[in-house]
């Protein structure tokens, strides 16, 4: 028996979601380089990172060996926004030439650069640099598999660590550099692509003979004349002030069966899809039950009801019933303050598109890793050109509310949820830049999004505003009576705040797995690319909210309360609410954070996604109950 078609449909979507991709198919921007042998190969230098902190700064900021002339690369929008700050290094390389204990330079180490360095390894910062547009990793051998790696970004700056018999902690800075680059090569034409970039630090307290003569010195503790090779820290160089440190690296080249196009798999390499793919069956399991609520109420009870309804003859008999039916003459009455609900629905409406979007893009394999910050503007971008949705969506409400004005309407949707995620963003920027950190966004960049926010959003929403008020307005499919229903007193579990509450922990359970992966990407910098399982992920999460936002509401309307269109939002939405205290139990239990910037910065970032996943789940929540309600009122004969 041939499996049914949405079955094949579903195993193609994730064989080619989940799937590296194709060789021969490259992205605009991140073509491969063929290097003949000797070719020169340019290491660049990136931002050192630290999980303890999560304050970037530039690489330059330490006492490291400098290049004759520092350059900075082209950055992007979103390179600039993850504080990425590229620039050439005193590292160079000829492809295929392996060189042992290249001297790079010799630094005296004063009071301010002892105090740096010892800064920074206390905090565990990672020196990150950038090879034919690969990134700079350390592969640590898995202690549950033989011949498997995982990779960390960068490598440590230093440790900290104590001399055999010695009572004191000592700062030891990695001075010496063992490079591995490994290289896919054409045999027909005898070029070589990059398919790796490795590195293994050690700290080593070097020595000479005679006088120092800059690159031309002779070390005795490695020399590539007598073959002597660096493979431990065995004598450490500590960072003390007065004292000199000499940096020197290695470069082996090897070759590798990896092709240029599927470089990236060891990097994005899933070594726990079991657990993607039980956040998968469990969140199915939640849109499954939901689902057969759903079911029940829409085939047996609305259908039962309705058909009963239909067939009653006298007014009387019509006085009699109970439940939903009774407040058909309220039910679309305008809430209080629905200037706002429309203003919140049209910017989830304006999230929806964007994520939309972008993961449509992201499964296409579109927004390649080796194009930094990609994600970020492209993400951006589609922010503020979906503001034409949300003008669009928002005076189309307010148009039903029986709005007049849809230049104020237009100029609150383009201003509410921007401009206070603007603020947050311009505090946490301005503690950012009193750390003297490159992560702080300068004022060009700053001057750039306002202007992407001014020119191009506001006057959108402004466009989308004008079609929505254009158009002819929704018609309810019942008459709202003049004079309000007086509604009965409620059931404690039919408690505005008990339920609101309550209809949030599905949509949170749904995405919770996924959640925790998405948060250690971002904060403990780990590599995730699955936008395969994120896909379905969101898929799901939409269901669930939908679904939720229906049972409840329904639930709602037979216990004779028609306030439901702001209850509908706030329903879904409020799985904003335990997505931040995830967050913070999440800050509590898995990260190092000490300082109380880098705290504020983490809750600050947070409360700006938890905020935009209110909009977003709170209009997916609304948009269900609305075509539901208007489902079931349009189905009953009304005298």
């Amino acid at each position: 028996m041939a499996p049914p078609a949405w079955a094949v449909a579903l195993a193609a979507f994730c064989l080619t979601a989940l799937a590296p991709p194709a060789a021969g198919f490259y992205l605009p921007g991140v073509a491969p380089n063929d290097f003949e042998k000797k070719d020169s190969l340019l290491v660049k230098v990136n931002k050192l990172t630290s999980i303890k902190t999560q304050l970037p700064y530039s690489y330059y900021s330490l006492p490291f060996c400098k290049p004759d002339t520092i350059v900075d690369s082209a950055e992007n929008l979103g390179e600039v926004l993850r504080g990425d700050r590229i620039e050439n290094s005193p590292y160079t390389f000829e492809m295929r030439e392996p060189q042992m204990c290249q001297i790079v330079c010799k630094i005296s180490v004063g009071e301010k650069e002892a105090k740096l360095l010892k800064e920074k390894i206390e905090d565990e910062y990672r020196v990150n640099m950038i090879l034919d547009n690969l990134p700079l990793v350390v592969p640590i051998q898995r202690m549950d598999q033989e011949d498997a790696y995982f990779y960390q970004h960068g490598f440590h700056v230093g440790a900290k660590g104590k001399y055999l018999g010695g009572k004191d902690e000592k700062y030891f800075i990695h001075n010496h550099l063992s490079f591995t680059v490994k290289y896919h090569r054409d045999e027909q034409r005898d070029v070589s692509r990059i398919v790796a970039f490795e590195v293994k630090p050690y700290s080593v307290k070097h020595e000479y003979e005679g006088q120092w003569n800059d690159k031309k010195t002779r070390l005795t503790t490695c020399d590539p004349h007598a073959q002597r090779v660096i493979t431990s820290s065995e004598s450490p160089q500590e960072v003390e002030v007065g004292k000199d440190i000499i940096f020197t690296y290695d470069v082996d080249f090897k070759e590798s069966d990896i092709k240029w196009a599927s470089r990236w798999d060891s990097y994005l390499l899933m070594t726990d899809d079991q657990i993607h793919w039980f956040s998968i069956v469990n969140s199915l399991m939640i849109v499954l039950f939901l689902s057969g609520m759903v079911a029940m109420i829409m085939l047996r009870t609305l259908y039962r009801d309705i058909s009963k309804y239909n067939q009653l003859e006298t007014q009387e008999e019509a006085q009699e019933e109970t439940g939903w039916k009774l407040v058909h003459g309220d039910v679309f009455r305008p809430p209080s303050n629905s200037d706002l609900l429309c203003v919140y629905v049209g910017t989830g409406v304006q999230f929806f598109g964007m994520l939309l979007v972008t993961m449509v893009f992201a499964v296409l394999g579109f927004l390649s890793p080796s194009n930094r910050g990609g994600l970020m503007t492209a993400m951006l971008l589609l922010w503020v050109f979906m503001g034409l949705l949300a003008g669009y969506s928002s005076s189309r409400l307010y148009k039903l509310f029986k709005g007049s004005e849809w230049k104020n309407i237009a100029l609150r949707t383009a201003f509410t949820f921007p401009g206070s995620v603007f603020a947050i963003f311009f505090f946490l920027n301005a503690l950012i830049w009193g750390q003297k950190s490159s992560g702080a966004v300068p004022f060009t960049t700053m001057f750039a999004l306002v202007l992407l926010w001014f020119g191009i959003s506001v006057p959108l929403v402004f466009v989308g505003s004008f079609l929505g008020f254009k158009k002819p307005t929704i018609e309810d499919p019942v008459k709202t009576n003049k004079i309000p229903r007086q509604i009965p007193e409620q059931a404690w579990y039919m408690n505005p705040i008990f339920s609101i509450l309550i209809g949030g922990i599905l949509p949170f359970g749904a995405v919770f797995i996924e959640l925790f992966f998405i948060l250690t990407s971002i904060w403990l910098q780990q590599f995730y690319y699955i936008f395969g399982f994120l896909f379905l992920v969101f898929l799901i999460l939409i269901v669930t909210c939908a679904e939720i936002s229906i049972v409840l509401c329904y639930f709602q309307l037979c216990s004779e309360d028609y306030l439901w269109w702001w209850r509908s939002y706030l329903t879904s939405g409020s799985s904003a609410l335990y997505l931040f205290l995830y967050a913070t139990f999440y800050f509590f239990t898995k990260l190092e954070i000490t300082k109380f910037v880098s705290a504020v910065l983490y809750f600050g970032y947070m409360l700006i996604a938890s905020y935009a996943f209110f909009a977003l789940t709170g209009a997916i929540g609304f948009y269900a109950c609305f075509l539901f309600t208007r489902l079931i009122y349009s189905s009953v004969k009304i005298e």
